[in-house]
């Protein structure tokens, strides 16, 4: 039977997604580190990447054969994910395969909503796109617009859902049931450990992506750190 979902997207399916990023004023923050982190990860299994900033997203490209899930972050409070369609245009030129943005319901810095967000750029380019959801809500929304890919990128980061220990299994499960065939769902959102991944799927991820616990040195070492001296 044939996937109602784009090729690109399809092959993401039962795979892993890693994002490969570093915050700001961090020794790791640079193009090149990222790029051989992203070539580690894929050879461990990685599916795609997730890079984040246009010149990491153009070495992480030419480094390694997967498709990058290109993301740019701009600010720290309300819409930072891809925020603006001039944003998106631009990690489109970076040479993204994926454009994620953010698909909450918040105002935009550029004052367009997703909505006309999405059309503009379906007018512009066929390549795939992935909504960073917070809810229930959002991800229909998104669906609805024809976003391919459905993410949990934000569930628990907005007043619109309380962050759980873990990823949100519960926004999972009810997501899996709920959305078409012509969206698929990847879990994304503190899944720090391969049995968080493992749950992730069970509750009905189609895909999985994993971020800190494989690339942040520093909070994984901050982890080991606290459970040593707390102890």
């Amino acid at each position: 039977m044939t996937s109602p979902l784009p090729p690109l997207v399809a092959a993401l399916e039962d795979t892993l997604i890693v994002s490969c990023q570093a915050y700001p004023g961090e020794p790791m923050r640079d193009p090149r580190t990222m790029a051989q982190i992203a070539a580690a990860v894929t050879q461990g299994g990685a599916a795609a990447v997730r890079a984040q900033g246009l010149e990491d997203i153009r070495t992480v490209k030419d480094t390694v054969d997967v498709p990058v899930i290109g993301i740019w972050k701009d600010g720290e409070q309300g819409v930072f994910i891809t925020p603006t369609l001039d944003h998106a245009l631009a990690v489109l030129d970076a040479g993204a395969d994926i454009l994620a943005l953010d698909a909450t319901d918040r105002p935009r810095p550029d004052g367009r909503t997703l909505d006309q967000t999405v059309t503009a750029l379906r007018t512009r380019t066929d390549i795939p796109l992935m909504a960073d959801c917070d809810s229930a809500a959002s991800a229909h929304h998104a669906a609805q617009l024809g976003i391919e890919i459905i993410g949990t990128t934000l569930a628990g980061y907005t007043p619109a859902r309380a962050r759980t220990t873990g990823p949100d299994l519960a926004l999972l499960e009810q997501l899996a049931t709920t959305l078409p065939e012509t969206s698929l769902l990847i879990a994304e959102g503190r899944i720090h450990t391969p049995d968080h991944a493992a749950a992730a799927k069970t509750a009905g991820a189609r895909a999985v992506v994993v971020g800190t616990a494989i690339t942040h040195p520093t909070t994984i070492t901050r982890w080991f750190h606290h459970a040593v001296t707390d102890a």
